[in-house]
């Protein structure tokens, strides 16, 4: 791997590193979890329960974020933008690379086949060991990967932005393109980061290599197939990791106090946010 596309990832992974702070304070109180639901391994019902209660906040956690959380998130933008600063050069060196075959074939489900394997493995290994830590990690994977996903999808609309292996202008933004985010980043950092991050701290540190490997491999791989831009990586593994945290840390969340709510009056409706303040 060239020194260039080696620095770049590392970039990548640092960037995804830096937004695990925000979530600390998004994820859902411990008041929206029910009564009945078990926190190892959750039923049915009590699981899609709290998702339901999981979607609620975690859109809205914008309004509960402090100074110290948009200041993460400031950081995460900047990291997207430095990254953008690079984009042509990454692509010039992975057309140098491939010739005529740069973004011809884009290996969608190859690329996405080592996060799927990783729930997978890790869903059927709790399975079979009868595992209830195990299940529940696995949900959290799917929690964590479907968050991010919907919202990488709404962002990639939103952009409209081309990717290198149809055009050469990194500005082709607003285009009916769909490169900005990367979903293949976006979901390998979401499952990789809960892989990373669950568990004890026995195998802290292979748990850690495994996940985020899993992450900054397939942002290389979606690279190397022109079907993103470098900038549209370090956007995705962003989204990843700060949702995989928001699932990880849901019930350590701020002060129940926190409320936003639509309020009717006259001829309409007011959305009001109440914080009480200690």
């Amino acid at each position: 791997m060239a020194p260039l596309v080696q620095k770049l990832l590392l970039a990548t992974l640092a960037a995804a590193l830096i937004c695990a702070a925000p979530v600390r304070t998004a994820g859902a109180t411990e008041t929206d979890v029910p009564a009945g639901a078990p926190s190892a391994s959750p039923d049915t019902d009590a699981q899609w329960t709290s998702l339901k209660l999981d979607i609620k906040a975690y859109y809205t956690a914008p309004v509960r974020w402090d100074r110290t959380d948009w200041a993460w998130f400031g950081a995460a933008v900047v990291a997207t933008g430095a990254a953008h600063h690079y984009d042509t050069e990454v692509r010039a060196h992975f057309v140098t690379r491939q010739g005529a075959t740069y973004g011809q074939n884009t290996k969608d489900l190859k690329d996405a086949a080592p996060a799927a394997a990783v729930f997978l493995g890790t869903w059927l290994y709790a399975g079979l060991i009868d595992s209830a830590p195990g299940r529940h990690e696995a949900w959290d994977m799917v929690e964590a990967g479907a968050l991010s996903g919907v919202t990488a999808y709404a962002l990639k609309f939103a952009a409209g932005r081309k990717d290198p292996g149809k055009t050469s202008d990194v500005n082709a933004w607003r285009e009916g393109g769909t490169s900005f985010p990367s979903f293949h980043t976006t979901a390998a950092f979401a499952v990789g980061t809960v892989l990373a991050e669950s568990g004890n701290d026995e195998y802290r540190w292979l748990r850690r290599l495994l996940g985020y490997g899993l992450g900054a491999g397939t942002s290389y791989l979606r690279l190397k197939h022109g079907a993103h831009w470098l900038s549209d990586t370090v956007a995705g593994a962003a989204l990843g990791v700060a949702s995989a945290h928001f699932v990880l840390n849901r019930g350590q969340g701020p002060s129940a106090d926190n409320h936003v709510t639509i309020v009717p009056v006259n001829g309409g409706a007011m959305l009001t946010y109440t914080r009480t303040l200690n």
